[in-house]
């Protein structure tokens, strides 16, 4: 069951421009190779690797949480926000200021994400926007306070879910990975069971 707020659209992409997204985030990769974030002050490493584009990218490390202008490893600016990403915010959110982030997530089968608010943004009235590529996940999201009471339900390749509203600060995450249900990423991405592009407006307009 989604919550109130959230929309969900099953399907929304069909297979040939699940596949063009697949081939934007292999380009992506070559300039901005994945990389493993940790937990702030533990330094655990998450089960997830990522990157990002777009003129700011999500990062994670001992330090904290953040959004920066450049790839944590290399140094290098982050890859261009590509036009299909673009056109999708446009089209779905009706937002009237562009992403200015889009976190990729590599999912391995083992991998999950457990229950977080995307709250390190400061224009949180613009909406997130999350497009699930390869194996389904089961995807977890509950209110706004961590206690609040959660439901799940299977995101598969070429759904979106976005989160505006009373659910843009709602807690979310990944229970886990069904394997073996779509070959989407079989030949481009091998060792990857599920990719999750996130996209986010950062600054406030004027900001």
């Amino acid at each position: 069951m989604i919550v109130s707020g959230a929309r969900y659209l099953p399907g929304y992409l069909n297979p040939a421009d699940q596949k063009m997204l697949v081939e934007m985030v292999r380009e992506i990769t070559i300039e901005a190779p994945p990389f493993t974030p940790v937990m702030p002050r533990t330094g655990k490493p998450f089960s997830v690797t990522m990157t990002n584009c777009g003129a700011l990218g999500w990062v994670s490390d001992r330090t904290g949480y953040r959004y920066q202008t450049h790839h944590p490893d290399n140094g290098a600016p982050w890859p261009s926000m590509p036009p299909i990403l673009l056109n999708l915010w446009q089209t779905l959110t009706g937002y009237d200021q562009p992403p200015e982030a889009c976190l990729v997530n590599f999912y391995a089968a083992m991998a999950r994400m457990g229950l977080h608010v995307d709250g390190d943004e400061a224009d949180r009235a613009a909406p997130v926007l999350s497009i699930s590529l390869g194996d389904a996940a089961l995807f977890r999201i509950g209110g706004t306070k961590r206690g609040d009471p959660t439901s799940s339900f299977r995101v598969q390749t070429g759904d979106i879910v976005i989160l505006e509203n009373e659910s843009r600060l709602a807690y979310h995450g990944v229970d886990r990975i069904i394997s073996a249900s779509s070959t989407l990423l079989a030949r481009s991405f091998p060792d990857i069971s599920r990719i999750n592009l996130t996209l986010r407006r950062v600054t406030r307009p004027g900001g």
